[in-house]
């Protein structure tokens, strides 16, 4: 039996040129962050007492005796990929799917790392964003950029840059007390609403061309951002200020971004003392995040009582094995 523990992620800035169309003529770079909400992926070979072969719990229950008779797109194109036969595997998350953390490509990467452990194997971070990547906008044909399969497999605060030759991640270089002081100023709740990322993408692919100019200046923004957070002599609440500048670029780039609801929710925070914030994740719903300094945090809240309010903390460690039973598996043999 294998469990594996993959974090979600939280995108600050430059979403949106970490699609490939864009980033291999323009260059693009994004500002993310894991924290310590986590999708948990178990799999083990299915004992053979039983009239199906494969048996897949998630929002749903599957039950099959073919791999291409799964319905859910990921864990048919991933078994296929990695020629995974006769499993259980169950899915569970500390969050909602399709709110705008990642949460399907966190479970992508966790499922590849347990289907690679599950047949002995040892695969580094870069090897399964890659197939993670290929799984998701390939095999899946899902529309979306990379950075949630990289920092859902990578995990920690990092620069993420995308160019003709692919991506390279760079830790952003921090002080301890600099990160716990930006982690204590974020606060995160949950509008409620969720959807599926690829559709919102779908949506706002229509004015791809007219959106240029605004991912160049969203680029841009990534540099000013990871400045206020590695020189100790900026102050940090200027991250807050470059937030509010950040969504209100976001919001140009597509028709989909935001709803009347999801901009008077963040118009309240701002009222409330927040001096920025955004929606994460493509846009439509899912969480909104605040920064907000100490004094005004509990007026935020209040202005936020709709909602429910998500504590959380920044974390290091990427997708990770948490538990690692090994199996022995002889494949069943075909009768003639």
């Amino acid at each position: 039996m294998i469990i594996t523990k993959t974090p979600f992620r939280m995108s600050f800035f430059g979403g949106g040129t970490d699609i490939e169309e864009y980033f291999r003529e323009n260059s693009g770079a994004v500002l993310s962050t894991t924290f310590d909400k986590y999708c948990y992926v178990n799999v083990r070979h299915l004992p053979r007492f039983f009239d199906y072969s494969t048996e897949i719990a998630y929002s749903k229950m599957e039950r099959v005796t073919k791999v291409d008779d799964i319905k859910h797109p990921a864990i048919r194109e991933a078994m296929k990929l990695l020629d995974m036969h006769e499993i259980r595997l169950t899915y569970e998350a500390d969050l909602p799917a399709r709110s705008g953390l990642g949460t399907s490509s966190s479970f992508a990467v966790g499922m590849l790392n347990a289907f690679h452990a599950l047949k002995g194997k040892y695969v580094d971070k870069k090897k399964l964003a890659d197939e993670a990547i290929y799984l998701e906008r390939v095999l899946c044909n899902e529309a979306g950029g990379w950075q949630d399969q990289i920092a859902a497999s990578f995990g920690g605060l990092n620069r993420i840059n995308f160019g003709p030759d692919g991506y390279e991640v760079l830790p952003v270089i921090i002080s301890p007390d600099r990160k716990s002081q930006l982690n204590n100023n974020l606060l995160m709740f949950f509008t409620g609403f969720t959807r599926f990322s690829s559709d919102i993408q779908r949506v706002n692919a229509i004015s791809k061309n007219e959106k240029k100019a605004q991912l160049k200046e969203m680029y841009s923004l990534v540099d000013e951002a990871e400045k206020v957070l590695v020189d100790k002599e900026k102050n940090i609440d200027d991250f807050g200020i470059l937030l509010n500048q950040t969504w209100k670029l976001k919001r140009q780039t597509g028709v989909a971004i935001s709803t009347n609801s999801i901009d008077e929710l963040y118009l309240k925070g701002i009222e409330a003392g927040a001096l920025g914030g955004k929606l994460l994740g493509a846009g439509g719903g899912g969480f909104l995040i605040f920064y907000v300094c100490p004094e005004n945090q509990e007026a935020v809240k209040r202005a936020m009582k709709e909602l429910l309010y998500i504590p959380f903390r920044f974390e290091n460690g990427g997708t990770r094995v948490i538990h690692y039973t090994p199996e022995l598996y002889e494949p069943r043999k075909e009768s003639k």
